[in-house]
């Protein structure tokens, strides 16, 4: 039974993989498929071949989902009034050149928290090579920084999708996980950003491609919220989460100032209190109508469709993993292989992330996996797994990981100047992070 229920995880990665890395076909169809195969492999009734995945779905949608949705309105909204450039810009203008990498990964980090990776690198990139151009600076060397910011934030700290979804699955406390995400995501930024682009610009010495030559600030025109403004409501829901991490450790959250504070950080209600904030300040106070904010409210959903989609599908694909018995099988070899627990989950999802090329895919199948092992863990621990599955998923991006092709093109480079940058930083910054896991690991 054992050889069988193995087989049968082998067999649904494995149509996972071929799916989305040889066929082409979309995360989500191949997350579905892939749950199918390992289902009938099992010995699940066909019948009843999709009875888990979509129970996993919907479960999934209502926890994880609501949180992405509400994060890409703030995130949307911060775009569309200028506060993501009125943060750029301030920091930008108090720089001098030679500090322009620590800035670009600074700006990053904190963009970073509330918008999506790829909206990320759509923000920044063009800020990075306009001034990369103004101050005569290789791209790479203010390039990666930003990189480096955008990927550690979206690989460890909600409520970003992964981590998100490491939390749920792994039942972690969500306030705890974003305490010590941000205290990982320090070190993995300075060394895979700041310190290791110095180094990739030898290798890589090229200027920002031509189109940016010319290109004037232009955007967020007209009235902008403030920068400290916009610094509130970025960092809003993170302020308000690890207050209920405060109270909680200190055994206040029966007291009625502490029961406030655990609600209001309650994830949900934190994000739900910030998407208004956001709606006043980005929106009524900047002499926008009733319309145009419920205009760009509508506008923030449709890009996180397709998000939605694959999140989902992915805790269907983890809810037939668990309801089958395979993840509890696998966890019980990976219990007699003696390897720690933290390091287990960083090298599962490392293998998923090389065969994929999805950051998520590997988060959501290594939460599935580790969830048993977890499940006989602290709440430190808990919460320092999810770290190190999200350290394990960013693990070199290669050619199966549609990010490797935006910053190839971005940037203007060649594939194997690619690898030397992007994939190279990639790695650095899961092993870094993979390595402050383990040491947080002795002191917490």
């Amino acid at each position: 039974m054992t050889t069988q229920l193995i087989l049968a995880a082998l067999a649904g990665i494995a149509t996972i993989v071929v799916l989305i890395v040889w066929l082409k076909i979309h995360p989500f169809l191949s997350l579905m498929a892939g749950a199918a195969v390992m289902a009938v492999a099992a010995g699940v009734p066909y019948t009843h071949v999709f009875t888990s995945f979509t129970a996993g779905l919907g479960e999934t949608l209502a926890g994880v989902g609501l949180l992405i949705t509400l994060g890409s309105i703030i995130g949307t909204l911060l775009i569309a009034s200028g506060g993501a450039d009125q943060i750029v810009d301030t920091i930008m203008a108090k720089t001098p050149a030679k500090r322009l990498p620590w800035a670009m990964a600074l700006i990053a980090f904190i963009v970073g928290i509330p918008l999506f990776f790829e909206v990320g690198i759509v923000i920044l990139i063009p800020v990075v090579m306009f001034a990369a151009r103004r101050a005569k600076l290789p791209a790479v060397l203010l390039g990666i920084p930003a990189l480096a910011g955008l990927s550690a934030l979206h690989g460890l700290v909600p409520p970003h999708p992964g981590p998100l979804i490491a939390i749920d699955s792994l039942n972690a406390n969500l306030g705890m996980t974003l305490g010590f995400g941000l205290i990982v995501a320090v070190p993995c930024v300075i060394i895979s950003g700041p310190l290791l682009g110095k180094v990739m610009a030898r290798w890589v010495p090229i200027p920002a491609p031509d189109r940016y030559a010319v290109q004037e600030n232009s955007e967020g025109e007209g009235k902008r919220p403030s920068f400290g403004t916009s610094i509130f409501v970025v960092l809003l829901p993170v302020l308000l989460m690890l207050a209920r991490t405060v109270v909680e450790m200190m055994g206040q959250e029966g007291s009625g100032f502490g029961t406030v504070l655990v609600f209001i950080g309650t994830p949900l209600i934190a994000l739900t209190i910030t998407t208004v904030v956001a709606m006043f300040l980005f929106g009524f106070l900047l002499s926008k109508t009733r319309d145009e904010v419920n205009s760009l409210v509508g506008s923030s959903f449709g890009p996180i469709a397709g998000v939605l989609l694959i999140v989902g599908a992915g805790g269907g694909f983890k809810q037939t993993l668990v309801d089958s018995g395979i993840a509890d099988q696998i966890a019980q070899i990976m219990s007699d292989a003696a390897l720690p627990p933290l390091f287990a989950g960083w090298l599962v999802a490392v293998l998923i992330r090389l065969a994929t090329g999805s950051a998520t895919v590997a988060t959501i199948t290594a939460s599935g996996i580790m969830a048993p092992i977890a499940a006989g863990l602290s709440a430190p621990e808990t919460a320092l797994m999810v770290l190190a599955i999200g350290s394990g998923s960013v693990f070199l991006s290669h050619v199966n990981d549609a990010g490797f092709w935006m910053v190839k093109e971005y940037f203007g480079m060649t594939v194997g100047q690619t690898f030397k940058t992007w994939s190279l930083m990639e790695t650095t910054l899961s092993v870094v992070g993979l390595v402050s896991v383990l040491l947080l690991n002795l002191v917490v």
